[in-house]
Parts: C-alpha cells; sequence; structure tokens
C-alpha cells in the first residue's frame, strides 16, 4: 500500500514594486512591505520569502505559500484570502505571475522520498528553483510499465544529489503547465549538475516544455525586506 500523502496547495507568486512603491522614501516603503506580507501570512499556514532580482529581472521577489487542501473549499477560501490581503496594496506591488497545484501520491512508486520537500517545515534551504512543467501527448500513450521505468531511472539520478529536495505540485487541467517543479539546495553548481544529468535520461524526449525556470534566495529569518530598500 503507497504512503498516506498529504494533500497541500502550494502558490508561488512573482512579485513586482511598482512605480509608485519605488518613489516613496525607504522607511514608507518598507512599511508598505511590511503589511502587505503580514496580510498575505494570514492567508496560508506557511509563507517564505525569496529574492529573485536580479537573478531574473522580471520580478523583484517571491511568496511562496501553502495550505493544507484536503477538503475541496480550501482553494476558493485561500486565493479570496490572497486576493483579499493584496488588493490594498496593488498600487505598490504587482504580481504578475503565479504558479501552483497540490501535491499527491506518485504513481510510479508505493514509497515517499526523503528528498521530498516538507512545505511547512522550518530551516529552509539558501535556494529554491522553479519552473512548470509539461509532458508531450506521446508520454500519455506509453503504457504505465514503460512510464515507470523511465522514471525510475529519472529517480535514481535524483537520489545521487542527497542534499537536493524536491517538491512536485500537479496542476494539469488548472494552469497552462500540467506540473510545477520545485528543487531547494545550497549549492546552485549542484543542482545545476543535477539538471545536466537527468536531460540525458530516457524520459527527456517526452518533455513538451520545461521554462521558463525562476531561481531565488531565500530571504526569511534574515532582512526580508533589505534588498528591496
Amino acid at each position: 500500500m503507497a504512503e498516506q500523502v498529504p494533500i497541500v496547495l502550494s502558490q508561488f507568486a512573482f512579485v513586482s514594486l511598482t512605480d509608485a512603491c519605488w518613489s516613496l522614501d525607504a522607511p514608507a516603503r518598507r512599511a508598505r512591505l511590511e503589511s502587505w506580507l503580514a496580510a498575505v501570512r494570514g492567508a496560508a499556514e506557511a509563507t517564505f520569502v525569496y529574492q529573485v532580482f536580479p537573478m531574473d529581472v522580471r520580478s523583484d521577489f517571491l511568496v511562496w505559500s501553502s495550505v493544507r487542501a484536503e477538503l475541496p473549499d480550501v482553494p476558493a477560501r485561500f486565493f479570496d484570502a490572497f486576493a483579499r490581503a493584496t488588493t490594498p496594496h496593488r498600487a505598490f506591488l504587482r504580481v504578475h505571475d503565479t504558479r501552483w497545484g497540490f501535491t499527491r501520491p506518485s504513481q510510479y512508486t508505493k514509497t515517499r522520498s526523503t528528498q521530498e520537500m516538507d512545505p511547512f517545515a522550518p530551516g529552509r534551504a539558501t535556494y529554491l528553483t522553479i519552473y512548470p512543467f509539461t509532458k508531450t501527448s506521446e508520454w500519455y500513450q506509453l503504457s504505465r510499465e514503460v512510464r515507470r521505468d523511465m522514471m525510475g531511472e529519472h529517480i535514481k539520478v535524483g537520489t545521487q544529489y542527497k542534499s537536493i529536495r524536491q517538491l512536485l505540485l500537479y496542476s494539469t487541467g488548472l494552469q497552462d503547465q500540467e506540473f510545477v517543479v520545485v528543487y531547494e539546495m545550497e549549492d546552485l553548481k549542484e543542482f545545476s549538475a543535477l539538471v545536466g544529468d537527468l536531460r540525458a535520461t530516457k524520459a527527456r524526449p517526452f518533455t513538451l516544455s520545461d521554462a521558463p525556470l525562476r531561481a531565488a534566495v531565500l530571504r526569511d529569518g534574515t532582512d526580508e525586506l533589505a534588498p528591496w530598500l
């Protein structure tokens, strides 16, 4: 019997500061950001803040929010709370992209990986990468056994990088991508090596898209607002 996996909704919101926000002096800008972050934290069970700029110029920072989602009304309540938290600040903050999905048991293995990320755990790693992922239609025409064997190779490669943790979110039919793949690590060079190894596996030709990939730096536990003041 497969291990029970808690159903979690995680959202990754990419946020930019508007010209109106940058026109404020540093204390006013800090107050605005602190007010918004406090409201956003009230919308979720766990919230983490990451710096994105200048690694990616499309956004300034990233907010990762998670809630347990066993009940069907949880997504509606979370998105309503996030919108209500953000609306009073939209002249100063622009949420220009979100990626979200649900955790669920894997169809390829009955055992939960020790490298699986816990969205509610404290002590996050320094770096996080996130990207949407979609398989080709040909992938789904293969038998489950063939897909399981190829994913077994994929999983085996991942286990060789024991310090890198992964979170897989399912979003088929909910956003443009089918999955949101998230990794956290202490060494970006090691993660780049992992991606290179994964692209040499047999499942790689069945990837339709896996972009845009974003990298971010954790700012919780330090002065998380410092890069934007």
